[in-house]
Formats: structure tokens, C-alpha cells, sequence
């Protein structure tokens, strides 16, 4: 039986749909939570115990630490899957032939040679990599009719871009950024199979941050709602068939220029003057698990065809499906909610600090305004109690 690990922050949803295919199993994750499939190897960097804080995400993570960790693993299994948070080109050269999915990534996760590769084929937001504060204060009075955010050149998840109110307020923290064209919208997702000189969009979203749930100008992904409909993009705008035709067109187009494999995600920010290209994410999509419950089909699987050059037939959406991560409003200490569409669960006893992802909600129906008032009746019962079992009084 051929040997493949998964290896990211979170493996539980990956691991579930593994243990459906016929490997042997191998996994390392930063994340323990509670409903992680437990599998004969298995490693977790974050060993939760009743009582001890689980820590300030950003502050701990470290890809190179999970790869070290990883390392007798990565040896002995015949095939690498990364996740979420580890990329392809940190692996040694000889381990990339293990490598499921799209190898080369340097001109995808470094986002300004991303933007410099595409933006003249297709509609993007203005984008300068920045040096220093000088820099920016310069391109800020020779644009001042616009409106910038400053963004890592490598990053992800919405973490760490600001609104640039005044680039004179400019702070630098680690690693490199650029400045960007703030282009308001709706943000969406494609989510597509693609063999490298082939590609098919599987399915389009709504994609979240927490800009739609009152936090004005933050960016953080808080989830998606699926397939893209009149009535999932919750806004008013038209055409939305016309909306996805070009969004499948132009996903697929990305997906053969930049050599994609395997299941991949472009976002895009949508107003009145088009599709704006914002990112590629070369990899599995935190859209997983909603894929699977809308097209009924096992993603990893699509996954791993499509990396051998197969792309699966894509059955039509059977119901919507939406993915809210729900981020902790207070220092609190966990204790058992009874839900059934809440995943990614903390053990029992031990803390998460605020504003640290807590939770995910992960539902689907047939009507769509049902579907957003399970998963926002969820969201409230979940915030209740973390305020009940709040630690920061």
C-alpha cells in the first residue's frame, strides 16, 4: 500500500476524506483539535492540555519547525501533500518528486512577482513592492486620489494588511510588504481541478472576511458560503451567471499559465469594473469540506486524479454549504457545546486566547436562508458561551 502524509496547520478535514482512499496514512499538524481522526502516525506540534493557554497562533507557527518535525515522515512515505501553511518550495529538491500538487510556487506565493506576471493580461489593483516609508509617502502624493493598503509579499489568510490611512503612520514588522490599490468590493473564490496544461472550475463562492461581520477594514478569512448564486452573494448585484462564466474563464486561464496541479483557489474582488485577480492559492482551499457536502464528491481524491492528470466529472451543486470560523471574542477556557455543525474543536479545559480562531461552523441546506440562519444562530449560542467561560475578567 503506497504511503502518503498530509502535513499543514489543520489535516482533520483532509485526514477524514483519506481514510476513504486506499494509503496508509501518515500526518503532522500544527492544531490538535478534539475531532482529529486519531491514525497510527500521527504528529502534533500543539498538544493542547486542560488549564495551558494554546498561545498566540502568529506568534508560534513556524512552517520550518513543522518540516523538521516532519522529517522521518517526508523519508518514508511515497507521496507529500502540503496544507495550508507549509509550502512546497520549503521542501529539499529531492523530496519535491513526492510532492502532490503544484511544486513550483515562487511566482504565486511572492504576490508582487504574482501581479508583475499578470497585470497586463488581466484586471488587477495598482501594486508597488516597497523598500521603506519614504517609498511609501512618495507613491501616496503621486496617487491622491486613491486609497492604499500595505500587504505582505508573502502571507496568507488576511493576516497583517492595513489600511494605510496615512503612510506617514507606516509601520514595517517582519518580512517584506508592498503597498496595493485598495479596491472595495465582494470578495469571491473559484475553486478548480487543473493538470497542468488542463483546467476546470469545480465551483465558485462567496468568500468572507471579517469586514462582512462589522470589523471594518479587517481582512482576516472567516469563510465561505457556496455554490455563487443571486442569493449566496449576499449583495445586490446583477448578472451574476455572466459573473461566474467569467470567473470560471478566467480561473482556468491562471490555472494553465501559472502550470497549476491538483486542486487549487483564485480570489477575486468584484465590483462594478469587473473581476479584480487579488490571489492564487496553489492548494487545497479551506473551501474543502464545502465542496464535499455541495457536489457530494471526495476532494483529496479529485485532489490526487487531477495531479496525475485526471479531472474528475463534476456532478451539479446538490445544496448550499457555509464555513464560518469563529475567532474567541474573550480569553476563555473551553467547555463542551452541543452542536452538530461545529468542527475543529479545542479539548475540553484548555484556553483560547481572544481573537484566536476558536471554532468552525460548517452547515448546508438546500434553501439558502435557512442555511444562513443555522449557521448564525450557531455563531451566537458559540459566542454566549465563550463569554460564560470567559478567563479576562
Amino acid at each position: 500500500m503506497e504511503k502518503l502524509l498530509l502535513i499543514g496547520i489543520d489535516t482533520r478535514s483532509m485526514i477524514n476524506s483519506a481514510l476513504q482512499l486506499n494509503f496508509e496514512l501518515f500526518s503532522t499538524s500544527y492544531f490538535s483539535t478534539s475531532d482529529t481522526p486519531t491514525i497510527k502516525n500521527q504528529k502534533i506540534i500543539l498538544n493542547e492540555q486542560s488549564g495551558e493557554s494554546c498561545g498566540v497562533f502568529e506568534d508560534q507557527f513556524n512552517e520550518m519547525n513543522i518540516l523538521e518535525f516532519s522529517k522521518d515522515y517526508i523519508d518514508e512515505v511515497d507521496y507529500i501533500i502540503p496544507i495550508s501553511g507549509v509550502s512546497p518550495n520549503d521542501f529539499p529538491k529531492k523530496y519535491q518528486k513526492k510532492i502532490l500538487g503544484t511544486t513550483d510556487v515562487s511566482d504565486i506565493e511572492d504576490k508582487f512577482k504574482f501581479f508583475k506576471k499578470i497585470k497586463n493580461e488581466f484586471l488587477t489593483p495598482m501594486t508597488f513592492r516597497l523598500s521603506d516609508i519614504d517609498e511609501a509617502i512618495e507613491i501616496n502624493k503621486n496617487y491622491p486620489n486613491n486609497q492604499f493598503i500595505l500587504k505582505p509579499v508573502k502571507g496568507s489568510g488576511g493576516y497583517n494588511i492595513t489600511l494605510l490611512d496615512n503612510a506617514s503612520d507606516l509601520q514595517f514588522n517582519r518580512g517584506e510588504f508592498m503597498m496595493q490599490e485598495y479596491v472595495t468590493g465582494i470578495n469571491v473564490s473559484s475553486s478548480l481541478l487543473s493538470t497542468g496544461n488542463a483546467a476546470k472550475t469545480i465551483i465558485n463562492s462567496r468568500l468572507l472576511t471579517m469586514n462582512d461581520f462589522g470589523k471594518k477594514d479587517n481582512f482576516i478569512y472567516v469563510g465561505n458560503i457556496l455554490p455563487l448564486t443571486d442569493k449566496s452573494i449576499m449583495s445586490d448585484i446583477k448578472g451574476i451567471d455572466n459573473i461566474v462564466k467569467n470567473m470560471n474563464e478566467t480561473s482556468e486561464n491562471l490555472a494553465v499559465k501559472f502550470n497549476l496541479l491538483g486542486s487549487n483557489g483564485v480570489d477575486y474582488i468584484l465590483n462594478e469594473n469587473g473581476l479584480y485577480v487579488i490571489e492564487i492559492n496553489p492548494r487545497l482551499q479551506g473551501t474543502f469540506e464545502c465542496v464535499e457536502k455541495t457536489l457530494g464528491i471526495n476532494m483529496l481524491d479529485a485532489h490526487i486524479k487531477s495531479c496525475k492528470g485526471e479531472i474528475v466529472d463534476i456532478p451539479k451543486p446538490k445544496c448550499y454549504s457555509y464555513k464560518k470560523i469563529i475567532y474567541s471574542p474573550t480569553r476563555m477556557q473551553y467547555q463542551k457545546i452541543d452542536l452538530n455543525n461545529i468542527y475543529d474543536l479545542p479539548h475540553i479545559g484548555s484556553i483560547t486566547e481572544k481573537s484566536e480562531p476558536l471554532l468552525t461552523i460548517i452547515d448546508s441546506d438546500k434553501d439558502c436562508e435557512k442555511l444562513f440562519e443555522k449557521v448564525e444562530l450557531a455563531s451566537e449560542i458559540i459566542n454566549k458561551k465563550a463569554k460564560i467561560h470567559r478567563l479576562d475578567v
